[in-house]
């Protein structure tokens, strides 16, 4: 399963991220689209409908009340998941439309016995919001928020966490929006 994280609300961008047009449709659509080359089972965790408002075809997870930032969105997602069966779920964020297709295999390969979360390090940067998760996880989030915490890097190295590395030739892949300006670079056609 894979879960889009969309809830973040986008101040640097003047608000609704996941619904900036970009290459011709909304930037939540590319991640579906992304999503669904890895997984039929796709959701999106958003703090509220009106942040994707109707441009979804795929079931929405409120981020899970009471937790900030982009673990809401992943307690949610790992919920849902862990209900639907799943023991596994690949995070992808709503505003890294250029994501590499390699991405979950390269986790995957990563993730062993003796971990519980495969991470992407680009170039020595840890990229925390695209990570391959076991939903098992979940049953850890009330303990690492009651102290206080929130970071997702954070949970993922008290879960047990392994690197799937990728060199600088990939960092313009992991690149994401967070202000317009990122998001007309992205529109850019990349270099040789």
């Amino acid at each position: 399963m894979v879960a889009v994280l969309a809830g973040g609300e986008g101040r640097r961008m003047g608000g609704v991220k996941a619904l900036r047009p970009f290459r011709g449709r909304p930037l939540v659509a590319h991640a579906l689209e992304l999503a669904r080359r890895w997984s039929d089972e796709v959701v999106v965790a958003v703090r509220s409908p009106d942040q994707v408002a109707g441009a979804v075809d795929a079931p929405l997870v409120l981020d899970h009340d009471g937790i900030e930032g982009p673990l809401a969105g992943l307690a949610a997602a790992l919920a849902y998941a862990q209900a639907s069966g799943a023991e596994r779920l690949l995070t992808l964020p709503v505003d890294m439309p250029d994501a590499p297709l390699v991405l979950r295999e390269r986790l995957e390969a990563a993730l062993t016995p003796a971990h519980e979360v495969a991470l992407p390090e680009v170039a020595g940067d840890l990229q925390p919001i695209c990570g391959l998760w076991r939903t098992r996880v979940l049953q850890g989030v009330p303990a690492y928020v009651s102290g206080g915490r929130r970071s997702l890097r954070g949970f993922a190295g008290v879960c047990g966490v392994a690197i799937a590395a990728f060199g600088e030739a990939d960092a313009a892949a992991f690149a994401n929006a967070n202000t317009l300006e990122d998001l007309e670079r992205l529109t850019q056609p990349r270099g040789p």
